[in-house]
């Protein structure tokens, strides 16, 4: 079963390659770039499964936030933990 997901990161080195994050997106499944750093995706993958693909390319101190529209949960790295609690506190993850 495919899983609707919401991809948002941000690579925050100055002169970053965005090609090898973009290039991994690529390979999750049927995408459409709605933002320069925001993605939907229809993958098989979940939420974790995601960010880690996606984690493996991308810098220590930039983030990634993905969310699973159709299992109605997120996972995420280098989110500070304000929002981390945040969101886990009200979107009861």
């Amino acid at each position: 079963m495919a899983n609707n997901l919401h991809i948002s990161y941000d690579l925050y080195a100055p002169g970053q390659n965005y090609e090898k994050v973009i290039a991994e997106i690529k390979t999750l499944g049927g995408w459409a770039k709605i933002h320069k750093s925001y993605w939907y995706v229809n993958s098989t993958l979940t939420a974790s499964q995601a960010v880690t693909r996606l984690w493996a390319v991308m810098d220590r101190n930039d983030s990634v936030y993905v969310v699973d529209a159709t299992n109605n949960n997120a996972s995420w790295q280098n989110v500070s933990d304000e929002v981390a609690e945040y969101i886990r506190k009200n979107w009861g993850l």
